[in-house]
């Protein structure tokens, strides 16, 4: 019964995800990326991360502000 609830990607993503040119080359080459250069690897995520955390609000924290 669990079997049908797990998620799995098509066929054709698990295929592309294991062959890209972009991870043979960076697997290959043993590059990691250190922390806080994402924006060289990927800049459009970095930019909306960035916004994300610093647009969205969480809730136990204000409550935290608000009764301290």
């Amino acid at each position: 019964m669990l079997r049908n609830l797990e998620r799995r990607p098509s066929l054709k993503k698990r295929i592309s995800a294991r062959t890209s040119l972009k991870r043979q080359i960076v697997h290959r080459a043993g590059l990691k990326m250190p922390r806080g250069w994402g924006w060289l690897r990927n800049p459009k995520k970095y930019v909306y991360n960035k916004m994300y955390r610093k647009t969205t609000v969480d809730v136990f924290s204000l409550l935290k502000k608000l009764f301290k």
